[in-house]
């Protein structure tokens, strides 16, 4: 007589995540006032992007309407926003 052995599945350790504070965002908005050339500019001096990034957000607000262009605390955001607003560009923090 063979004894079978129990089909045993260990469990599983899960790893939760705990939000020490919540994450804003700055959403940059579409306009027709603004070149692509100055919105890349703006993006790459003022949120630190590279080159190719501040171009691929700036083609997202074109066909889109608009972008999350930079994620972080709201210490870090607000600056960020307002130099972008007084360069002219259309956006907020969230």
């Amino acid at each position: 007589m063979s004894e079978k052995n129990p089909n045993i599945v260990p469990e599983e350790s899960v790893e939760v995540d705990t939000l020490e504070s919540k994450k804003h965002e700055i959403i940059l908005y579409n306009d027709d006032v603004n070149t692509f050339d100055h919105v890349i500019e703006c993006l790459v001096k003022i949120c630190e992007h590279s080159y190719l990034q501040a171009e691929q957000c700036a083609y997202i607000v074109h066909f889109s309407g608009k972008c999350v262009v930079k994620t972080g605390d709201l210490e870090e955001l607000i600056p960020k926003c307002t130099a972008l607003l007084e360069n002219g560009l259309s956006a907020e923090v969230v």
